[in-house]
This record gives structure tokens, C-alpha cells and sequence, in this order.
């Protein structure tokens, strides 16, 4: 690993902040490794945060859920869209105004909690629609969505995830359903609140003070892009919805500062990698050329990552990637290449 923090990547910081989801859980299962990874943050007295925006959970009830998971977590370390978007909308609406509610019943709660009154049809006269993801939403939903839209109601949405991780791959997130209503209407959401926005990190950012904030997460889209946006350092891991495919492929603004196929990252110095690197490095050099990257050398895989980054960043277009050893081959197989 190249980094001037410190032998391990955890010491040069003072907050980490977790996403969830493929991160420290796939659905309703800890990712191995990831309790033992929190235990031992919690065993240095570091301080953790977890941001997500999966709006389906109160803070209350993800901290229940992952202290039953053996991480014990305070609700007050848990920032969800959900709550996030309750929050914006009490600062711009008078107590008790109507909110319809497209999401699930965690949704309605965080609306009450903050004295707004959550309804679910159009003719209830909302002034405002608050979108999340919820395993029961459907047609009916959006379409009183769309006829409060159309009829003057702000939208906010909580999140544009496209896809949400799964046992079974990806399936469809927030960000389908807000594609859907979308469609129908003819216009984007008023305000996103979620992830790659950057309030949910900012917030926990301010609450942590002084030091610095290191954000994990699996999706370069909304987890490395939101802490771009705020200016945090992030580590991308290998064990959610991106891959390094995407990774290669990624815009500025979604590049992470560090890449690790698990949490042993934080703890590990041969366990993560600072992208982009030399190109020329660890045993490997990249080259891109003739719409195509070159890998030679041999090592370890991870170690070519940084090679392959920067040369792979070097051009406006992704490129295909091609080796040019057996080592090469071997390594592009295990990071999830065609070689």
C-alpha cells in the first residue's frame, strides 16, 4: 500500500464511516470478515459511522439489526436517507402538512417523527412526495405519486440506487422505481437526498469534529462519488455491487482513493492498494494503447490494480483490458478481467 498515514490504513483516521450493504451485510447476513473488522475499530476507540441509503430501516432498527449481527451499533452512529429526507422536508414545510409516502412503513415513521403527517393518496391534497425504496411498492404507488406531482407536490426522493446487492446479484433499487415515475412525468425529482449526495457523510463528518474520515463502500456511483463530493478520502472493497470492470471504467468522480477486496484493508497493508499508481510498478506495468490496456509482469493481482488504473485513467474512453503474460492472464482472471 502507498499512503503517508501510517503502516495500517485505519490509523491516519480519526472516523470511519460504513455503508451497509455490501459492505457489512448482504440483505440480512454479516460479509465475512466485516464483524471481526468493526470489533477491532471498536477495540482501538475508533470512532464509526454507518450511512445508508437504504430508507426500508429507522436508524433504531438498523442498529437492532446490527448489534444482532454482532456489531453493536447506537442508533445516533446510523444516518439513513430516510431520516435525512424527514428532516429536510420539517425544515421546509409547516407542522402537519400532508406527505404522501411512496416507500416502506420505515418511511412513514421518520415523516411522523418529525411532525409531518404521512398520507397515501393524492386526494389527500400533499404538498410534497417522499420516495424510497420498499419491497411493496408498486403501480398504485406511483401513480398517486405522479398525479400529486403533476398537481404542484414537491418530490423528493431519497435515493437513485439503481440496483440494491442480493444473494442473487443486483436487483432493482430506489433509482428503477424513481426511473419509472420519471418516465411518467417527464422530469427528474426535486431533490435526492441520499448517496452520491453528500450530505449523509458531511453529517457524520460534523458529528465525529476533528480528524480525518474515511468512507467504505462497494458502489462507485453512490458510495465513492458522495465522499468525493465531500471531500473525504474513501476505500472502494470488492465485496458489493461494483467491480473493477466498472472500476477502470470509472469518471473522476468516482475514484476512489483506495481499493481492497474486503475490511482486512483497513488493517492490512498488503490487503489494499492507493489507485491510481505508477504504471510502472510491484512487478506489473500497464500501458494503454490501440483502444486496449496492456498488462505485463507478474504478482500479486492486487498489486496491478494501480497500474492498471492509471493507465486505464489516462484516456478520455474505457478500454479494453489484454495480457501480455500468463501471469498477466492469471491476475486479470482473479480480479474478475477478461484477459
Amino acid at each position: 500500500m502507498t499512503s503517508d498515514a501510517g503502516e495500517r490504513l485505519v490509523d491516519g483516521y480519526a472516523l470511519v464511516v460504513f455503508d451497509l450493504d455490501g459492505v457489512i451485510y448482504l440483505i440480512d447476513r454479516p460479509i465475512p470478515g466485516a464483524v471481526e473488522a468493526v470489533g477491532r475499530l471498536h477495540a482501538d476507540g475508533r470512532a464509526v459511522a454507518y450511512a445508508t441509503n437504504n430508507a426500508s430501516r429507522r436508524s433504531s432498527e438498523v442498529a437492532d439489526l446490527l448489534t444482532g449481527m454482532g456489531v453493536p451499533a447506537r442508533p445516533e452512529e446510523v444516518l439513513t436517507s430516510a431520516a435525512a429526507a424527514a428532516e429536510l422536508l420539517a425544515d421546509r414545510l409547516p407542522a402537519g402538512s400532508a406527505v404522501l409516502v411512496v416507500g416502506a412503513e420505515a418511511l412513514r415513521a421518520e415523516i411522523r417523527a418529525v411532525g409531518l403527517a404521512p398520507v397515501s393518496k393524492a386526494d389527500e391534497a400533499p404538498v410534497a412526495v417522499v420516495q424510497g425504496y420498499g419491497p411493496q411498492v408498486g403501480w398504485v404507488d406511483l401513480a398517486e405519486a405522479s398525479v400529486a406531482v403533476r398537481g404542484g407536490a414537491t418530490w423528493i426522493a431519497t435515493n437513485t440506487d439503481r440496483t440494491l446487492p442480493s444473494g442473487r446479484g443486483p436487483l432493482p433499487g430506489n433509482g428503477s422505481l424513481v426511473a419509472a415515475l420519471r418516465t411518467a412525468l417527464g422530469r427528474d425529482p426535486d431533490v435526492v437526498v441520499g448517496k452520491p449526495e453528500p450530505e449523509l457523510f458531511a453529517t457524520a463528518a460534523r458529528r465525529a469534529g476533528a480528524g480525518r474520515t474515511l468512507v467504505v463502500g462497494d458502489r462507485l456511483d453512490t458510495d465513492i462519488e458522495g465522499a468525493g463530493r465531500a471531500g473525504l478520502d474513501s476505500l472502494f472493497v470488492l465485496t458489493g455491487v461494483s467491480d473493477v470492470a466498472e472500476l477502470l471504467a470509472a469518471p473522476p468522480e468516482r475514484r476512489p482513493t483506495y481499493v481492497a477486496k474486503d475490511l482486512a484493508g483497513l488493517f492490512d497493508p498488503a490487503a489494499v492498494v492507493r489507485v491510481p499508481g505508477p504504471t510502472d510498478a510491484a512487478g506489473w506495468s500497464a500501458t494503454a494503447r490501440d483502444g486496449r490496456v496492456e498488462l505485463a509482469g507478474a504478482g500479486r493481482p492486487l498489486d496491478a490494480l494501480p497500474a492498471l488504473c492509471a493507465a486505464a485513467w489516462s484516456v478520455p474512453e474505457p478500454l479494453r483490458v489484454h495480457a501480455t503474460s500468463t501471469e498477466a492472464a492469471q491476475a486479470l482472471t482473479e480480479l474478475g478481467l477478461t484477459a
